[in-house]
């Protein structure tokens, strides 16, 4: 089949990128904006307590005005606030309500901390109704600039924190971040793929293909996210544009390797290019389809930001997958040899003495290798046992140098943590009848008590007396471990218990939202994980026709990713002292350290394969597979955890935190699992390791697929 494909795009090479060219344009042309939101609780379902009680307040609250931002006022030298400053923020409040600012309904100065140390401004705004609508970010903006003239020349300070707040320098970062992305990405492909082939032909190769199939792709996933009512999460573009110009780049390698490689062997550039997809299109469809399989594992969790991160990056690699096939082997095939120039070292075999030495030594002693690298990766791995999720999506999505989080940080001086966003706590009657005041006030005394509640706000009633709505300010931050803990267990429980006779209760808010998530997570964890560990093997299976192989391939990524997931532990929570680590990231980890392990592992297996049909033992065909196949893994390792890796210089720690994991689970994937501990095992294992298949036997087929080296013109019928 891979044959055939070859034949045809390097035959009609016009044809295959004319195609490609219609469909860029039509999707372009046709495709909605793709939109992204930060809002967690657009990604839990509706019987979560948390969406429940969202649902409440908008049926009995419609008019709810919690404020959307706030604005804290201090002295500039950080003494107490005296009555005259304390007199000025209410000015100052004044003055910003004459502006008129479109889309604030209200600013109310409320009475300095205890402390005086702060006093805040409550700013209520237009609500959002979409996850583009960005009537409060420019509200915000406004505001800012407002506030700065207000404070200039006068003994105090201010910024704006608050959720709007908030979210504006969260698109901002994510802004300035993906740009940073981008740039660190190109220029990491470039000067890797300079190096490596000494083109500059071949280094923009990629950088040109892949930026011009970025808008197709992105027009296609915005298709489907409309299609199926999907919410992209802000963190999958940052992703998204990694997984493009990562594993794009990485297809472009595997196939431009084994053309150099038949070029080198005596074939013309045309056969070369037809022999190259028919000999890596199994390897390349085998290992996009592991990646595809473990992003569209996703589909089965419960929270709708892995459902639509898992399809929008299945997509990613499928579009990669096919242009890897079709588009690059048509562009490489009216470029010929030229795709190197102005380098000649294409036409000679290098000694390769580098991993010619490793593949050696590994054939003589593979249980060393085995052991060696298998201890590396169990090492690392108890780490992993430490691992402490974190809820901090705020301040962890933006810079420690905005706005939103410095004024969040100087509010804590002299208010409760939770002040910025306080929980909400619904008491309704069963009956619908009106809740009375003695109830009311019982209720209230009762969410009182509970430890880790700084204040409760008295009752206000809906219209038809029927609901209550409770703000519940906490004494930890939002999203601090602490503050879970009191809403999942102290608060609900003294919510529930305390709720009247004919009367019900729900708690929610912004950290009862990230209570839902850690529930959902769990039962994420136990659904995802083994239903895509499980597809993977059957693709193994399926390509090396064998059902001892999958099993050990399986094992060493799961190594893999424990080591991956010690690694972050050991560098963010023990040597930088980070309270945990994000709570998404081994999910998001797994998928890739386990789709993008099997990858190379797939390389890796599949040369060895090849190399024992050629009649080779085990031990052999082990190191000839590392001399072969180590310098491709090597340098698609390299640009791969390279990609990854520019995440971290996006400017925030979600970001931060991501990049570091992946790249580094990469870097494992590539330079401990492939490169040693699976030809180590396979070559101790020997034949065994393909049964029933035998697939390391000579076949008929491979002697059919190979033809002998020619330099003559090329045949579309030679094959």
């Amino acid at each position: 089949m891979f044959a055939s494909l070859g034949r045809f795009v390097v035959h009609r090479p016009w044809v295959v990128i004319g195609i490609w060219l219609i469909a860029i344009v039509g999707v372009v042309a046709t495709a909605p904006k793709l939109t992204a939101t930060t809002d967690q609780s657009e990604f839990l379902p509706s019987h979560y307590e948390s969406i429940e009680a969202m649902d409440l307040q908008q049926k009995a609250f419609p008019d709810s005005q919690t404020p959307a931002a706030l604005i804290v006022v201090e002295r500039a030298d950080d003494a107490p606030l005296t009555e005259a400053d304390s007199a000025k923020a209410g000015a100052i409040a004044t003055a910003l309500a004459d502006r008129k600012i479109a889309d604030v309904i209200g600013i109310q100065a409320v009475p300095p901390s205890e402390n005086r140390l702060v006093q805040v401004i409550a700013v209520q705004m237009t609500k959002v109704t979409a996850p583009d609508d960005t009537r409060q970010t420019d509200a915000v903006k406004s505001l800012r600039d407002a506030l700065k003239e207000q404070v200039n020349g006068t003994e105090l300070k201010a910024g704006i924190t608050g959720s709007a707040a908030s979210q504006l320098d969260q698109q901002e970062s994510s802004t300035k971040g993906l740009a940073i992305i981008g740039v660190a990405t190109i220029v990491l492909i470039l000067v890797l793929l300079l190096i490596i082939f000494r083109s500059p032909v071949i280094a923009l190769l990629p950088i040109v293909v892949i930026g011009m199939l970025s808008p197709l792709t992105g027009g296609v996933i915005s298709m489907v996210a409309k299609a199926f009512d999907l919410q992209i999460d802000s963190s999958t573009q940052a992703m998204l544009t990694v997984v493009l110009f990562g594993v794009g780049t990485d297809y472009i390698l595997f196939l431009m390797f084994r053309y150099r490689e038949r070029l080198r062997a005596g074939d013309d550039a045309k056969t070369a290019m037809v022999n190259s997809v028919a000999r890596v299109g199994e390897a390349i469809t085998s290992a996009a389809a592991a990646v595809i399989i473990a992003f569209a594992a996703l589909v089965l969790s419960t929270l709708g930001m892995f459902r639509s991160m898992g399809v929008a990056l299945a997509i990613a690699v499928a579009v990669m997958l096919l242009a890897g096939l079709t588009l690059i082997p048509a562009i490489v095939s009216l470029l010929g040899t030229k795709v190197f120039w102005p380098s000649k070292a294409w036409q000679v075999e290098p000694k390769g003495a580098r991993f010619t030495a490793i593949g050696a030594a590994m054939g003589r002693r593979p249980a060393a290798f085995a052991v060696v690298s298998g201890l590396v990766l169990v090492v690392l791995g108890i780490f992993a046992t430490g691992f402490n999720p974190t809820f901090d999506l705020t301040s962890g999505s933006t810079s420690n140098a905005s706005e939103s989080v410095v004024y969040g940080n100087d509010l804590r001086k002299g208010m409760p943590a939770g002040t910025t966003q306080p929980s909400q706590v619904y008491l309704r009657s069963d009956s619908g009848a009106a809740l009375t005041d003695t109830e009311l006030a019982d209720f209230q005394a009762a969410l009182t008590k509970v430890d880790g509640v700084g204040q409760v706000s008295p009752a206000t009633k809906s219209k038809d007396g029927s609901v209550a709505e409770y703000q519940v300010t906490l004494s930890n931050t939002p999203e601090s471990d602490a503050a879970l803990e009191t809403v999942k267990g102290p608060l609900r429980d003294a919510a529930h218990e305390g709720a009247p006779a004919g009367t019900s209760s729900v708690v929610g808010g912004m950290t009862a939202i990230f209570v839902d998530f850690q529930a959902a997570m769990n039962r994420d964890y136990m659904v995802v994980f083994p239903v895509a560990g499980v597809l993977i093997m059957i693709v193994l299976a399926l390509l090396l026709r064998s059902v001892v192989a999958p099993w050990y391939l399986m094992a060493s990524v799961f190594l893999g990713f424990a080591a991956t997931l010690g690694a972050a532990v050991l560098v963010f929570q023990q040597l930088q002292g980070e309270t945990g680590l994000i709570f998404t990231l081994p999910l998001i980890m797994y998928l890739f350290v386990v789709a993008l392990g099997t990858d190379y592992n797939i390389l890796m297996v599949a040369r060895l394969r090849e190399e024992a049909r050629e009649g080779l033992d085990p031990k052999q065909a082990a190191a000839s597979a590392v001399r072969h196949t180590g310098p491709t893994i090597a340098a698609a390792g390299l640009i791969l955890a390279g990609t990854f890796a520019s995440m971290m210089l996006a400017g925030n720690n979600v970001l931060a935190q991501m990049g570091f994991a992946i790249s580094v689970g990469i870097a494992i994937a590539a330079f401990v699992m492939a490169m040693f501990f699976t030809p180590a095992l396979t070559a101790l294992i020997g034949h065994l390791a393909w049964w029933p298949g035998h697939g390391d036997e000579p076949s008929k087929q491979d002697e059919w697929q190979e033809p002998q080296p020619s330099r003559g013109e090329y045949d579309p019928a030679a094959r």
